[in-house]
C-alpha cells in the first residue's frame, strides 16, 4: 500500500471519479466503465505511471516532441476524418496502393511525396503535400486502450463503441486501418500497431534500445513548392517510423525496414518559410508491388534505384543516438 502515502487524495477516489478527474468524462461516453474489482489496480497503475511518466522512466535521456505531448492531453474519442490522406502508400509497399482522401486530389507527379535519392541535394525543388492530422485524436492510457477491441473480428463491437453505422464512410476507414495492421510484414520489415504511447515505447525499445532520439517534421505549411536547402544530413541507417492512423483515438502504425536510410532535410518554401522534414530512402524495392504508385510517379521499375519519400507531419521517427 505504499502508493497511499505518495498519493493520499487518490486513495479516497473511486476509479470512475479518478478517471473523470484526470482524463475527463468522455471515456464513459464510449462505454469504458471498468469493473469495480479492477479499481485498485487501475488507480495504482495510473497514479504511479502516467503515459508521460512511462516515457521518462524508459527513455530518461530522450526528449519528447511537442507533437507527442499534444497527443497526451485529456479527451475522449474523436471523429474519423473521411477527407484525410491515408498513410497506406508509405506503409503497404507490397500492395497496389491507390491514393485516397486528400492525396487523391493532388497531381499524379506529387502523390506520396516520392523522389529519387539522386535528387537529394541542395537546389532541388518539389511540391510537397505533407498532411497533418485534423481529427484531434489523443492517446488513451494503456489500460483504457487495451480494454477496447482492436481486431477485424470485433469490428461490430468497435463500431458500436464509437456509435458508427456499419456502412458509413467512417466505418470503412476503421475497417481498413485495422485490416492493414493485421497484414503480415514484408521481407526485412517488422511492424506493429501501437494503441497507446506505452505500447509504442515498448515496441520501439525492443527494436532500437533505450538510447534513442525521436524526431518529427518541423513544418507549418505543408502544401507548397519547397527547395531543398543546405545542411541536409543522413540521421540514421536504422530507424523505426510510426505513422498515425485515421482512428478515433491515437493509434500508430510502426515499422522498421532493412536497407533504409533516414534524412533530415532543410526546406525553403515558395512563401519564404523555412522548415525541416524527414525523408526515408529505401535501397531495395524489389519486393514492392510492381504497380505501387511510387513506380508510376517516378517512372522506374521495382528493384532498380533507391526510392525516397517525405513523411507526413504526424509521423515520428525513432533513431539510435
Amino acid at each position: 500500500m505504499e502508493f497511499l502515502h505518495t498519493l493520499p487524495v487518490l486513495a479516497f477516489l473511486s476509479v470512475e471519479s479518478w478517471i473523470e478527474t484526470y482524463f475527463g468524462l468522455e471515456y464513459f461516453k464510449i462505454g469504458l466503465a471498468l469493473n469495480p474489482a479492477q479499481s485498485v489496480v487501475v488507480v495504482v497503475s495510473h497514479a504511479s505511471q502516467s503515459s508521460e511518466g512511462y516515457w521518462k522512466l524508459v527513455l530518461p535521456h530522450t526528449s519528447m516532441p511537442k507533437a507527442v505531448k499534444d497527443l497526451l492531453r485529456p479527451g475522449g474519442p474523436s471523429p474519423v476524418d473521411v477527407s484525410a490522406a491515408s498513410c497506406g502508400i508509405h506503409v503497404h509497399f507490397d500492395k497496389f496502393s491507390e491514393p485516397s482522401g486528400e492525396d487523391a486530389q493532388v497531381d499524379d507527379s506529387n502523390i506520396g511525396n516520392f523522389f529519387l535519392e539522386t535528387n537529394l541535394h541542395p537546389g532541388s525543388k518539389m511540391k510537397l503535400h505533407l498532411a497533418t492530422p485534423t481529427n484531434g485524436a489523443v492517446f488513451f492510457p494503456r489500460q483504457v486502450a487495451e480494454s477496447i477491441p482492436f481486431s477485424s473480428n470485433d469490428l461490430p463491437e468497435i463500431l458500436n463503441r464509437f456509435s458508427l453505422k456499419e456502412k458509413s464512410a467512417e466505418a470503412e476507414i476503421i475497417k481498413n486501418e485495422i485490416e492493414g495492421c493485421e497484414e503480415p510484414a514484408m521481407e526485412g520489415e517488422a511492424r506493429y500497431c501501437a494503441t497507446s504511447l506505452e505500447s509504442l515505447i515498448d515496441f520501439g525499445t525492443s527494436k532500437l534500445g533505450r538510447n534513442v532520439n525521436v524526431l518529427m517534421n518541423e513544418v507549418k505549411t505543408g502544401n507548397q513548392e519547397y527547395e531543398f536547402g543546405v545542411g541536409m544530413k543522413k540521421v540514421a541507417d536504422k530507424s523505426m517510423v510510426c505513422h498515425q492512423l485515421n482512428y478515433p483515438y491515437a493509434v500508430f502504425y510502426c515499422h522498421t525496414f532493412t536497407k533504409t536510410r533516414t534524412y533530415m532535410i532543410p526546406l525553403v518554401g515558395a512563401d519564404g518559410s523555412k522548415a525541416k522534414a524527414m525523408a526515408a530512402c529505401h535501397s531495395d524495392t524489389s519486393t514492392w508491388h510492381p504497380k505501387h504508385v511510387a513506380f508510376k510517379v517516378l517512372n522506374v521499375k521495382p528493384g532498380t534505384v533507391p526510392i525516397c519519400h517525405f513523411l507526413h507531419n504526424n509521423a515520428m521517427v525513432w533513431i539510435p543516438k
